[in-house]
């Protein structure tokens, strides 16, 4: 398409002209990314470059809307973008649960009011988000939540405890489950927001096995959300919350590949290569996956975006990212050797290497299980009969 082709030479001439050098390198850890948020401080004057000029062109969401903040890019040219993105090695200029997760839900259930207010603070980075699903008792099994929203006329008053929060000691709002009427397992629950500092939020790091505290404790004590501060119907919350996980599993899936779908293998050749002939099959076998994977992505991306595509292909790929991930840091691990299981010297980036093996072992359990996953391919995919 000649249109197609013309706008693709103007994403790369303007992205040649305002992507600084410093954003084309890849991502190491989360230093390296901007989640936004009242809080956030830029890590460089080329973050903030980067950042600002995406928000002005709507870049940071290039196919939302414009009236919320993208730049109205259809789906074609939505993909024009990541190609030419990924030519350069781009960073995202704006990572955010917002992006990933609640924006895609409230541009199908929000009413306009909602779009217009918190879409637009999602796009400009104003607001970091973070997820209220899983309870102690509440996993997998997520409609057994139990945190409670009362109904005390021009409000609800919530009383209940989150588990493994993401970034909820960093987040400015949530986006929140709550049961709203305890009769009904599925038709009793609510999508809420809620601003973190409101009285009685109280949140507490959990440590985790890689020495970091990406997970919290959330609590909540006599909470007061306004009732406009809910996403659909009341007690139809699930509705939102399953069209919500479909786009957290596929964010979890994406790590699967690497980093800008950097191949492994040339990034360790890079780095001097590797002499073990077994490795470096291993080290292939494995490029060859994450090629054939980011291939399906795209191949489920633009399914879903013309209406054909399965509703569990999301479990397919947060299941098949899940495993490639392990899969790739092993590799890592073991192609540096008993230097990669180093742990705080400067040289290993304060153990970068063991610390990111040690957390994609949450990976599997995170948005959903893997062995969930594999049930729900096996009953809605395959059509293999209940045990």
């Amino acid at each position: 398409m000649p249109e197609l082709a013309e706008f693709r030479a103007e994403i790369r001439v303007w992205l040649d002209a305002h992507c600084p050098p410093a954003m084309r390198q890849p991502v190491q850890d989360e230093a390296d990314l901007c989640w936004g948020g009242r809080r956030w401080v830029f890590a460089s004057d080329d973050q903030r470059r980067w950042f600002d000029v995406c928000v002005a062109k709507g870049y940071t969401v290039p196919d939302w809307p414009i009236a919320y903040g993208g730049a109205g890019f259809d789906a074609a040219q939505a993909k024009v973008w990541r190609e030419e993105c990924a030519r350069i090695g781009a960073r995202p200029p704006l990572s955010s649960f917002g992006i990933w997760m609640l924006g895609p839900a409230l541009l199908k259930f929000g009413t306009e009011d909602q779009k217009v207010h918190y879409l637009g603070q999602i796009a400009r980075g104003e607001v970091r988000w973070c997820q209220g699903y899983s309870e102690p008792g509440a996993g997998s099994d997520l409609v057994s939540l139990q945190t409670f929203g009362e109904d005390r006329g021009d409000h609800w008053l919530v009383n209940g405890q989150k588990i493994w929060t993401s970034y909820a000691d960093q987040a400015d709002w949530i986006f929140c489950l709550v049961r709203t009427d305890k009769a009904d397992r599925y038709h009793g629950i609510s999508f809420l927001l809620f601003d973190m500092t409101t009285p009685g939020v109280t949140t507490r790091p959990i440590r985790l096995i890689s020495g970091s505290s990406p997970f919290c404790e959330t609590f909540f004590d006599d909470v007061v959300v306004p009732k406009h501060q809910i996403v659909g119907a009341v007690n139809r919350g699930w509705d939102v919350a399953k069209y919500l996980l479909g786009h957290e599993r596929e964010m979890i899936s994406g790590a699967g590949a690497g980093e800008r779908r950097t191949t492994i293998g040339a990034t360790l050749a890079r780095a001097g290569g590797i002499a073990n002939p077994v490795q470096r099959a291993d080290l292939a076998h494995f490029d060859i996956d994450a090629l054939a994977f980011a291939a399906m992505g795209e191949k489920f991306l633009d399914e879903a975006r013309s209406g054909r595509a399965h509703p569990a292909q999301p479990n397919m790929l947060k299941y098949a990212g899940t495993e490639l991930n392990k899969r790739r840091h092993e590799l890592l691990m073991g192609a540096g050797g008993s230097a990669a299981l180093e742990w705080d010297s400067a040289a290993t980036r304060g153990g970068a290497a063991a610390r990111g093996w040690l957390r994609t072992k949450a990976n599997s359990i995170e948005g959903g299980t893997s062995e969930v996953m594999l049930n729900v391919i096996a009953r809605r995919i395959l059509d293999l009969p209940g045990g």
